[in-house]
């Protein structure tokens, strides 16, 4: 059920945000902006089905019959939220909401379809309404950038599952697998001990395929002395864990603990350095710094973090486009690499909250390089 008082909390900013900027209602379609406002825990799948219009003193939600069960199971005795599920459009819903609210102003979002603004335009023309109709410019996503407590909490969870997946999976890998069966086992574990979904499709990249940041695992079986590089996280009521390790199948060479020592070098710094009010892109030039310093400043060249909740990437981030400030309670993740085409790769991964007193990670799998089929 949802957590009434953190839903009241996120209503109350977007109603806040609403009067700073002279809206007399938004209308939301966006899942993870509707799964945030309405607390409503596993009720969304991939379809965009479900419309809100909220004003200063009302929350109306409207869905299909396939879900209308789940939001008043979901939503609980007492929510504010009026749940409807009438055999209607949802651009016809939202412009008798205009009609009857007489809303003049009408915040819509940036990420709204063509298909639907425009069913909504002729919707509204046809009931004699009008209205302004200005783009929210982003607004929703930058409110949902500092976590509440139930968020961390939930957080929190999925890491705990993905921790325990790379235990597990450490003890499982040996020389002669592929990389496919390696992500069967991981993401059989998440699933039927605690996560209710994946993060995102997992990657698992041994040997020099691990030199592609987002290689997709394949048929290559794994050999001594191979470095495996799996980023993987659990999925626990709508939010996400995310986290990298790379691991060496049998004993690692000098030249790849050196690398790795480069690689961890860069997270432990950044993490060090990282906390309220510090620039987002000023942490990845650290990154850069550690790495370039060491002689491998050409082979990292993504962005160092990204923000983490109920989207796997959401705002903010450490890298060159969040150029500002990281507010408290935030949650970011750390993610130096190091990749070497045709040789291997490594990227050490973690996901943590950033306070006024510093970046707290999630986690408490280890930094060491761990050796594994020994």
């Amino acid at each position: 059920m949802a957590d009434s008082m953190a839903c009241q909390g996120r209503v109350a900013k977007m109603r806040k945000l609403m009067e700073e900027r002279g809206y007399d209602a938004v209308i939301v379609r966006d899942n993870a902006s509707l799964r945030w406002l309405t607390g409503a825990a596993r009720a969304f799948d991939d379809e965009t089905a479900h419309t809100a219009f909220v004003t200063a003193d009302g929350l109306w939600l409207h869905t299909d019959s396939r879900y209308y069960e789940t939001f008043v199971e979901r939503l609980g005795e007492g929510t504010a939220w009026k749940v409807d599920m009438e055999p209607m459009p949802a651009a016809g819903f939202a412009a008798e909401c205009i009609r009857q609210s007489r809303a003049r102003v009408v915040a819509i979002e940036d990420t709204m379809d063509l298909a639907f603004f425009d069913r909504l335009a002729s919707e509204m023309s046809r009931k004699s309404v009008a209205c302004l109709l200005p783009r929210l410019h982003g607004d929703l996503t930058r409110l949902r950038m500092v976590k509440d407590e139930e968020e961390l909490a939930l957080l929190r969870r999925a890491q705990e599952i993905t921790d325990d997946a790379f235990d597990h999976i450490c003890g499982f890998i040996h020389a002669g697998m592929t990389e496919l069966q390696i992500r069967a086992e991981l993401e059989s574990y998440m699933l039927s001990h605690g996560a209710d979904a994946l993060s995102f499709d997992s990657i698992i990249a041994s040997g020099p395929n691990g030199a592609k940041p987002h290689a997709l695992p394949g048929e290559r079986v794994v050999g001594e002395g191979d470095l495996i590089v799996m980023d993987y996280g659990a999925g626990y009521c709508d939010y996400h864990a995310d986290m990298t390790r790379t691991v060496c199948v049998g004993h690692a060479t000098d030249e790849e603990r050196r690398v790795y020592d480069v690689v961890r070098a860069a997270n432990e710094a950044c993490e060090a350095m990282a906390k309220a009010g510090v620039n987002g892109w000023d942490v990845h030039k650290m990154a850069e710094k550690v790495i370039g310093d060491a002689g491998y400043g050409e082979y990292f060249n993504h962005g160092l973090g990204h923000g983490v909740g109920i989207e796997i990437h959401e705002q903010p981030g450490f890298g060159r486009y969040f150029d500002a400030p990281i507010p408290a309670g935030s949650v970011v993740t750390v993610e130096p690499g190091i990749y070497l085409p045709g040789k291997f790769g490594i990227r050490l991964e973690d996901t943590g909250v950033v306070l006024e007193d510093g970046y707290h990670p999630f986690g408490r799998s280890t930094h060491d390089l761990v050796e594994v089929g020994l």
